[in-house]
């Protein structure tokens, strides 16, 4: 799986001119899932996201998690974060998942972030949506499940 997360003061999706979805204080994450992986991998990544210290503590350090902090995650699935730009002009996407794959990873992803009790927002899976947000700081961070520490 790959990940862009960004820290967010405010995000929304809009599905068609209409906001499905928004949060305030948070992060922004798009969601890709790739050939070969699980329900592990969007455990290990979600154990991964809940703990990023990149939140403000007293002193203005990114030292806090999301969760210390009771922010709110906006998930947006984007295949996209495969795309493979190495040959020729147009993309290739073929280390992404199989549509089914995917959106069952994705969907076990988002149902562990809700499990959280953190505030959750989602796009519709392979809908034309718009992302607007504003980035805090600006920090994003990329997260690949290939290497993660076991």
């Amino acid at each position: 799986m790959r990940l862009v997360v960004q820290r967010v003061t405010e995000a929304s999706v809009t599905i068609d001119g209409q906001c499905i979805g928004e949060i305030g204080a948070g992060m922004a994450v798009l969601v890709g899932v790739g050939q070969g992986d699980t329900k592990l991998t969007a455990d290990r990544l979600l154990e991964k996201i809940l703990n990023l210290r990149i939140f403000a503590d007293e002193n203005a350090k990114m030292n806090r998690s999301i969760v210390e902090i009771g922010g709110a995650l906006l998930l947006v699935s984007q295949f996209t974060l495969y795309a493979d730009c190495r040959k020729g002009r147009r993309p290739s996407f073929t280390g992404a998942a199989s549509p089914d794959l995917a959106r069952e990873v994705y969907d076990y992803f988002v149902a562990g972030c809700r499990a959280t009790g953190l505030g959750v927002a989602c796009g519709v899976f392979a809908a034309d949506m718009k992302v607007s947000l504003i980035n805090d700081g600006p920090v994003t961070i990329l997260l690949d499940s290939r290497g993660l520490d076991q």
